[in-house]
């Protein structure tokens, strides 16, 4: 993913974000300023020095003052994605937004870091207002206790999670937003997610996975996901990369660690390599080093590829290494999530055309820098994304974790046989554009 930073060097003239401050408050737009908020209006880019303000070079409008209310009489919206940062250290964060409009109607969609969804669509009538809330991690790269960092490959210094600060992205046809207020929360449980380009934070569109749409199902307060996925890995690439060192850091008793990998892990050659034998070791070994910080270890199998035999009935692809997982989870009495089955059910119920919409398949000439079509039967759209990370839901459930109380209230039972429909799946793209393949197959 590819954005015109703007940095400007200028003079600190009034507030400065103290980074170990509890709250960060902030007043979007014209009118008065709410007591105890900074106010940020078009002008206010954001500044390493100053810690905040409008990011990744995007422009935004404020509306006119109407003077109801000093903390909604303003807002800033676009007619395009626009991005607002805050300089954070390290941790699990709630965030509340003000949105919508005195004089019109809004329509706002939610992400933050990587296109984490937390929001995917909230509309508001004329003269209303509504708060939204959701627990965010801001992380960086430094494994806390030793000095080292993590091995990042090249292309992840341009993503937005390995950094100082949280990023939102505010998206939609009419993002209205009023005003936005930030305080840490060390007290929710993270649920921290190791795997490859199926679990990734995807940074750019097309390409998604389940692991950033993730978050979207959990009540805000309670539960804040922390992806540490990274395209290409195996499990003993994301051992040696010193991401699971990382996870191992910022681990609390009760929290909770999901793996999942095997697609990139198969394809690697040499005497006793294989899903019985080195994966299965090093997947006992992720098992004790969770319990030993009291975290709680959820196995997850592999996601299918798409390929169907001519019956439509998946072709299964990943040899032995679901079933190694499985053995695992049994052997070792810990928590076992069967993506694997769940998801051959739902893309043989998608069928082999309507199964083209989930994954990254699309014509030539679409995307910026990639003039061929790309028809990639690994890697999701968001809509696949969405319904894969729906299969996790239904995993912790059908699993019996205490996870599954801090889903939202109300959410219903996903049938894998049942899988939503494309056209009812909402998601205005990012602003950030990179067609070019993930890592792994």
């Amino acid at each position: 993913m590819k954005y015109n930073r703007v940095l400007l060097v200028l003079p600190i003239l009034f507030f400065c974000v103290n980074v170990y401050s509890q709250n960060w408050k902030f007043d979007f737009g014209k009118g008065k300023s709410e007591k105890g908020f900074v106010k940020v209006l078009p002008g206010t880019i954001y500044d390493q020095r100053k810690g905040y303000g409008i990011d990744l070079g995007t422009t935004v409008i404020a509306n006119e003052k109407t003077g109801k209310s000093a903390l909604t009489d303003g807002f800033l919206t676009s007619n395009q994605p626009f991005y607002f940062s805050v300089k954070l250290p390290e941790g699990n964060y709630n965030v509340k937004l003000w949105v919508g409009d005195d004089k019109d109607v809004s329509d706002i969609a939610v992400r933050a870091e990587n296109r984490r969804m937390f929001i995917n669509r909230l509309q508001t009538k004329k003269g209303e207002h509504q708060i939204i809330e959701f627990t965010v991690n801001v992380r960086d790269s430094l494994i806390k206790g030793d000095n080292r960092k993590v091995k990042l490959k090249s292309r992840e210094y341009q993503y937005l999670h390995w950094d100082d600060k949280l990023t939102l992205e505010f998206n939609s046809t009419m993002p209205k937003v009023n005003a936005i207020e930030i305080t840490p929360n060390s007290k929710a449980i993270s649920v921290f997610l190791a795997g490859n380009s199926t679990v990734v934070d995807g940074a750019a569109e097309p390409f998604s996975a389940w692991g950033q749409m993730f978050p979207y199902f959990f009540q805000p307060g309670k539960v804040a996901i922390v992806n540490l996925a990274e395209s290409g890995e195996t499990l003993s690439g994301f051992i040696a990369a010193r991401r699971f060192d990382k996870l191992l850091s910022m681990m609390k008793p009760g929290d909770y660690a999901f793996v999942e990998f095997g697609h990139n892990d198969q394809k690697q050659k040499g005497e006793g390599v294989g899903a019985f034998t080195t994966y299965k070791k090093n997947l006992e070994f992720f098992i004790n080093q969770v319990k030993n910080k009291g975290g709680i270890p959820v196995l997850v199998t592999s996601v299918q590829r798409r390929r169907f035999d001519d019956n439509g009935k998946i072709i299964e692809t990943l040899g032995d290494y679901p079933d190694a997982v499985r053995q695992t989870a049994k052997e070792h009495n810990v928590a076992l999530i069967d993506l694997n089955a769940m998801s051959k059910t739902l893309f043989e119920s998608m069928g082999v055309d309507g199964s083209l919409l989930a994954f990254a398949h699309f014509p030539a000439g679409i995307f910026p820098g990639r003039k061929d079509a790309i028809a990639d039967n690994t890697h999701f759209r968001p809509y696949g994304a969405y319904e894969v990370s729906k299969l996790i839901v239904t995993g912790v459930r059908n699993a019996g974790l205490d996870l599954a109380h801090y889903l939202k209230p109300g959410l219903p039972v996903f049938d894998p046989s049942k899988p939503d429909a494309y056209t009812g799946f909402y998601w205005p793209e990012s602003s950030g554009k990179d067609a070019t393949k993930p890592d792994g197959n």
